[in-house]
């Protein structure tokens, strides 16, 4: 089999409001926070593309981490000590500075949605939006790997600073 790598160029849809103006302190998952919010302005030229969004409880936004510089393969992540691989972890550091998160979406005005559940910076350039759908997101029977047995500590919902401002 041949090894192919290519690269590719992505076009941002809009960007990311959020009170977060720094890494410290943010929520390291939006799951874990949802008392905050934020809005998602889509450029003008795609808010076509969000007609009956509205008929969604929850949406996927997929970003850049526009703020994360350089990448580690092993680093050790927000709720361990220990070294684990990039590719086990949700560190924003990464080959591919890509994030995802699930947001509530609570109401959407012209090309702009409000959400709940944010844990991204502000100015998060926007690169795509999907609606989450419980049957083809959600799955049986996981297994929750070096994580087990660490979600359920209390206060360690926020991020303290480790991988910078």
């Amino acid at each position: 089999m041949e090894n192919v790598r290519a690269t590719f160029r992505f076009r941002q849809i809009g960007i990311i409001h959020t009170q977060f103006k720094e890494k410290k302190g943010m929520p390291i998952q939006g799951h874990l926070a949802p008392e905050t919010h934020g809005t998602v302005e889509v450029f003008p030229e795609f808010a076509e593309g969000l007609k009956d969004i509205e008929g969604f409880s929850h949406i996927v936004l997929v970003y850049c981490f526009h703020k994360s510089e350089d990448y580690d393969l092993l680093t050790k992540p927000f709720l361990g000590k220990t070294e684990r691989g990039i590719f086990a972890i949700r560190a924003p550091q990464r080959p591919n500075p890509i994030g995802l998160t699930t947001v509530r979406l609570v109401k959407r005005r012209r090309n702009i949605l409000h959400v709940s559940g944010v844990d991204m910076l502000d100015g998060t350039p926007l690169l795509d939006i999907k609606p989450y759908v419980p049957e083809f997101n959600h799955v049986d029977n996981i297994k929750r790997g070096w994580l087990e047995g660490h979600l359920d500590k209390p206060g360690r919902t926020r991020a303290h600073g480790r991988f910078g401002k």
